[in-house]
């Protein structure tokens, strides 16, 4: 038998697992332009990465509405889900990226006038690149800050409440 046939067939998530993943940093994208572009297109990129995060804690609702059926507490974890997901998202994929990717760009904008000569279109583009450039370097220590942080935090509550309903 051919080795691939015998894969488990895996659903697909598709906040997680496809290019609509790449929504979650559209915020990201607009604060490193944020000196080339009106403030108006970076708010718009807020707008795209904030549906993104509404849509996937939706998802993962239903989902949680689905596996949990009729069970006691049904209710209880299909909150827990949306919660938890909403409040990872928003923090590790549109709220702590944002800052950091607009303070990198604000820092190096404010670098590259006092230290170099070039004309300010030129540090703009600069600038623009270094906060696109920051982007992959950011990603995972968020990700694991904000694993930490819920983990120590708001996720204590969630178990304690899943335990009423077992």
């Amino acid at each position: 038998m051919d080795p691939i046939d015998e894969k488990p067939s895996q659903t697909v998530d598709i906040y997680r697992d496809t290019w609509v993943r790449f929504l979650g940093y559209a915020n990201e994208v607009g604060e490193a332009f944020r000196a080339l572009v009106p403030v108006s297109f970076v708010w718009g990129t807020y707008a795209v990465a904030t549906a993104y995060v509404t849509a996937d804690a939706v998802d993962k609702g239903k989902k949680a509405a689905v596996a949990h059926g009729d069970n006691p507490g049904k209710t209880t974890r299909v909150a827990v889900a949306v919660v938890d997901t909403f409040v990872w998202q928003a923090l590790a994929s549109v709220m702590i990226p944002g800052f950091t990717i607009n303070r990198v760009c604000a820092g190096s904008l404010y670098l590259l006038g006092r230290t170099t000569k070039w004309p300010l279109p030129v540090r703009k583009w600069t600038t623009t690149a270094i906060g696109l450039s920051t982007i992959p370097f950011i990603i995972h220590p968020i990700d694991r800050s904000v694993d930490y942080l819920l983990d120590s935090s708001l996720r204590k509550l969630y178990h304690k409440e899943e335990e009423k309903h077992e």
